[in-house]
């Protein structure tokens, strides 16, 4: 599925609809260029949640966890990861367990295509805001955004 973002408020919007779709143990991988829209969406879902406190960008910290949203969320911004390896060393696991995990750039890490509660989602800037692939997991299916 192929969805226009054409500003802000649809970014908004496509958020709360995956937000109201959420269940423990889905991955909503975010992929796509620098400034593609990776972390606004991110928040936009948090909020979603319910979550109503800053969202910073977990950069430098790679996860961030949100136990206030329901369900419990956590955010991970694989960029600085070198090797998949490196995310068995922060435990990610034991973060994911029932809990949502919202990962940008999951490439990083082998991607999360596999499992069958992943919403893949690729950010394409483009002149008139930007446009999102959605490609849904079997688990996700009769529930896609």
């Amino acid at each position: 599925m192929i969805l226009a973002l054409p500003d802000l408020a649809s970014m908004e919007a496509l958020g709360r609809r995956i937000a109201a779709k959420l269940r423990p143990g889905d991955v909503v991988a975010l992929s796509g260029p620098l400034g593609a829209g990776k972390t606004t969406l991110a928040r936009e879902i948090l909020a979603g949640c319910g979550h109503a406190g800053e969202v910073p960008s977990p950069s430098f910290t790679i996860l961030e966890t949100y136990p206030d949203c329901t369900p419990p969320l956590v955010h991970a911004d694989f960029y600085r990861l070198e090797s998949p390896a490196e995310a068995a060393e922060l435990g990610l696991d034991e973060y994911r367990e029932n809990a949502v995990l919202i990962a940008e750039w999951p490439e990083r890490l082998g991607g999360f295509a596999g499992e069958a509660g992943c919403l893949a989602i690729t950010l394409v800037p483009e002149a008139a805001g930007r446009r999102a692939i959605v490609k849904a997991g079997a688990a996700w299916q009769g529930r896609s955004p």
